[in-house]
């Protein structure tokens, strides 16, 4: 069921600031019917949004090892939400399977910074870098969607993508939105207890090749949510639907005054999508 298209549409940012999509109490917004979301290969880069006086892009002082070229590899990117999630409600919020006999809203419509700039214009921006680090490798890249203004697709639809294009890697990527006071860092989700081989050792190991490259880059691991920059979860249905190695990336909190201007800078989201792809291509070594 796997689509390929080269053309991805313009990102639309929305001026969203609902709930983090971690969970949380915000109103969703709508998906059609998942299956009008084909997965496609995009080549373009991701548009940008400022915010005044953005803090230094993180960095490190020690060199990094190259990453060997790995080709005939398959890896499925999810930017998380949608940018016409918001503007259909009732598709967004009817319930779709989600793993371990729970049902779930199909989507939401995630956070946003205070000033405005929408995760899922982040999310699907950091996935078009991600994805044309990764081709430049000779690795195939899939999207569970292939603009920033259309709705969904479902959660159950997003596992079934990486699941028919049998990914060595599926990486979901996403950004918080907690208001705790403080809240900052970054974290990687995956699922737990594992309900089949793939989200057991595979996802694990992906979870933290994908930590250990945030944070050599320089990101810092969450304050607030999980254990070292590593969160073991059982509540995410594109977690526990997924028959491959499959992880969420929640890159920081858009709350966070630092984090979000970094978020909001086109120097910062290339900086996050360099950090995933590399990680993504040690562990496909």
């Amino acid at each position: 069921m796997v689509a390929v298209r080269v053309n991805p549409l313009p990102l639309l940012v929305g001026l969203v600031l609902l709930t983090a999509c971690s969970g949380g109490g915000g109103t969703p917004a709508a998906a059609p019917a998942p299956s009008t979301s084909a997965p496609v290969t995009t080549t373009s880069a991701a548009a940008s949004s400022s915010v005044a006086s953005p803090p230094p892009v993180p960095s490190t002082s020690s060199a990094k090892p190259a990453v060997p070229v790995v080709t005939g590899k398959v890896v499925v990117l999810d930017p998380g939400h949608n940018g016409g999630n918001a503007s259909h409600p009732k598709d967004i919020n009817r319930s779709v399977p989600a793993g371990r006999g729970e049902m779930k809203p199909c989507n939401t419509t995630g956070t946003a910074t205070n000033a405005g700039y929408s995760e899922h214009a982040f999310n699907f921006a950091v996935a078009q870098e991600v994805g044309n680090a990764l081709a430049a490798k000779g690795i195939k890249v899939v999207y569970t969607r292939t603009n920033d203004t259309g709705v969904g697709p479902c959660v159950d639809r997003r596992a079934e993508i990486g699941n028919d294009a049998g990914a060595g890697a599926v990486v979901s990527i996403h950004a918080d939105g907690s208001t705790s006071a403080g809240a900052h860092g970054f974290h990687v989700a995956y699922s737990s207890p594992p309900l089949n081989a793939a989200q057991g050792a595979p996802s694990t190991r992906l979870a933290h090749a994908l930590r250990n490259g945030l944070r050599a880059d320089g990101f810092t691991t969450s304050t607030y949510i999980g254990s070292a920059g590593l969160s073991a979860r059982s509540d995410l249905g594109g977690l526990n639907l997924s028959t491959r190695p499959t992880v969420l990336v929640e890159c920081g909190n858009m709350r966070n005054s630092a984090e979000a201007a970094l978020m909001s800078s086109a120097a910062g989201r290339a900086k996050y999508a360099a950090a995933i792809a590399e990680a993504i291509e040690a562990y496909l070594a």
